[in-house]
């Protein structure tokens, strides 16, 4: 009963973003409730957003006080400040393609390297939001409208699907980018 009422997804959620990976579980779940209640599927989808989420930044809580306790005041070296230059430029992005992958795409080794890399919370969380809240009312939407069979729709056309989906992040990404470089500077000061 607690499954149908969404519980069930959110802790299926949490656990996989967080200690213990169940890759495609929740996916199917999600499926398998929105066929059931089409009504339901945006909640369903909310519930798995949230749970994601949650069992996400306890990943990046983690990890970013174990990368305090790494640094332990040593020198870090070229490769990490090379990457974390990288994460600094491209945190929200990476983070948004790696929340609208589906598995067995690594959003846990991402989680870890933000955290231990210290990148910033809200950016985190606001790219996990919408990359998650996306994916997830993207499979609970096929689920009510198409039922089982949405999992083997998912399954056929899952390589193309995810190529597309980075594809556009990158490209409204260099957009973005092209578009801000080509803005003039202001100057507040007096």
């Amino acid at each position: 009963m607690l499954a149908l009422y969404g519980g069930g997804l959110f802790v299926l959620s949490f656990l996989d973003s967080s200690f213990m990976p169940l890759p495609g579980l929740n996916d199917v779940a999600l499926i398998v409730l929105a066929s059931k209640h089409p009504a339901r599927a945006p909640f369903y989808a909310l519930l798995s957003t949230v749970g994601s989420l949650l069992g996400c930044y306890v990943v990046y809580g983690i990890a970013r006080g174990g990368g305090r306790l790494a640094g332990g005041g040593k020198r870090a070296s070229t490769k990490t400040n090379r990457a974390r230059r990288w994460l600094e430029q491209n945190d929200f992005v990476s983070m948004l393609v790696m929340a609208l992958l589906p598995p067995p795409a690594p959003l846990k080794f991402f989680v870890i390297a933000a955290g231990a890399l210290r990148m910033n919370m809200v950016n985190f969380g606001a790219a996990l939001l919408v990359g998650r809240s996306l994916r997830f009312a993207a499979i609970a939407w096929l689920g009510a409208h198409y039922g089982a069979e949405a999992e083997a729709y998912l399954k056929k056309n899952l390589a193309w699907a995810s190529l597309v989906t980075i594809l556009l992040v990158i490209v409204l990404t260099l957009i973005f980018r092209w578009w801000k470089a080509r803005q003039p500077a202001t100057d507040d000061s007096p």
